[in-house]
């Protein structure tokens, strides 16, 4: 049986009146409604980078090639992304990391992040980026490989253009645009809800039980969980491949940075272009064949902004599915990857 939004939040609206008999629980503390972050929870794998606790981990020998996930969004978490974790067994140190104010990583007011004006990409993400890389860096000679998915496509092209001396390897896996008009375009045409649809339907039923204030994160990222998480244009609804079902479990959403950061691109128009033309190294550069918002004339488009690259067409899955189908992964994408790296 399917349990709607609906059924959902009576559900738990009940469990918490009931709690509240013996202790008072409310919605918007840490823990009551989603999970705690790591700043909150000192359990959780973290690091200290730029003035915030990141959630972060890493696997496989410390001194070995780096390979960097950086995770979707803004605001997603590198759950889905886990199936990399295998890369370390063949060799590689896997880093992943939830960005600020995102997955499992403390939150921030929108404030703070409208406070940054015209640098914030750069204060925000591409120093951020740099910290996380120098954290883990044991020496000026090892490696570092970028493999970012979406907006973390967009985030590892905006920072090699930046810092093309700095990778050794760029892998983008459907990022979304590049140049500011392109991400508007592909974020219109990737969202699969309209008005009267399910998904809207049920966030707006919610709203008459849980309404969140500007800066309210746990009310909040659970509302963006909700509404992300049905997307019939990109292909990540289900597999042609069988079998193929992601073991992770996604943590919360970002919607304080998700929303700042859309704003802040509006204002600021950023090109995360910007300089790659300098990095002559192949760029591994992949796309879906379920993801209906990106055909083969906008995998053309995106990528001629790479001077040197390599174009792989993932079959039979969706914009997530590259990387969080875990037959996928081990037959076709895990290989393809490792060959890339040995190439450069």
């Amino acid at each position: 049986m399917k349990i709607t939004a609906g059924i959902y939040i009576c559900i738990l609206l009940f469990s918490l009146a009931t709690a509240s008999c013996k202790n008072e629980l409310y919605i918007d503390q840490p823990g009551n409604l989603i999970p705690r972050t790591v700043d909150q929870d000192a359990t959780l794998p973290s690091i200290s980078i730029n003035g915030a606790l990141l959630h972060s981990e890493a696997f496989g020998p410390k001194d070995s090639t780096l390979i960097i996930c950086i995770h979707g969004g803004p605001g997603g978490d590198y759950r889905y992304m886990l199936n990399c974790k295998t890369l370390a067994t063949k060799g590689y140190r896997v880093v992943f990391y939830d960005q600020r104010g995102a997955g499992l990583s403390q939150r921030f007011p929108k404030s703070w992040y409208k406070s940054k004006g015209s640098d914030a990409i750069n204060i925000i993400f591409y120093d951020e980026l740099k910290s996380v890389i120098t954290h883990y860096k044991t020496s000026a000679s090892q490696k570092v490989i970028l493999l970012g998915q979406s907006w973390g496509a967009m985030l590892a092209t905006g920072y090699t253009g930046k810092y093309p001396n700095e990778i050794n390897g760029l892998i983008v896996a459907e990022p979304g645009g590049l140049k500011w008009d392109d991400v508007v375009d592909y974020v219109s045409e990737s969202r699969s809800f309209k008005l009267w649809s399910e998904t809207l339907n049920d966030a707006t039923y919610i709203d008459q039980f849980i309404t969140g204030k500007e800066d309210q994160h746990e009310i909040l990222d659970y509302k963006a969980g909700l509404i992300g998480s049905t997307n019939a244009i990109v292909g990540d609804a289900g597999s042609d491949l069988g079998n193929n079902a992601p073991t992770y479990v996604a943590s919360r959403s970002g919607a304080v940075v998700n929303a700042a950061s859309y704003e802040l691109g509006q204002d600021t128009k950023p090109d995360f272009s910007a300089g790659i033309k300098q990095f002559l190294k192949k760029v591994l550069f992949i796309f879906s064949s379920n993801n209906k918002a990106y055909p083969d004339s906008w995998a053309t488009k995106i990528s001629s902004a790479y001077s040197n690259k390599e174009i792989f067409k993932a079959q039979g899955v969706g914009h997530s599915g590259m990387l969080d189908q875990v037959n996928f992964w081990r037959t076709t994408m895990e290989p393809k990857i490792i060959s890339y790296i040995q190439s450069l």
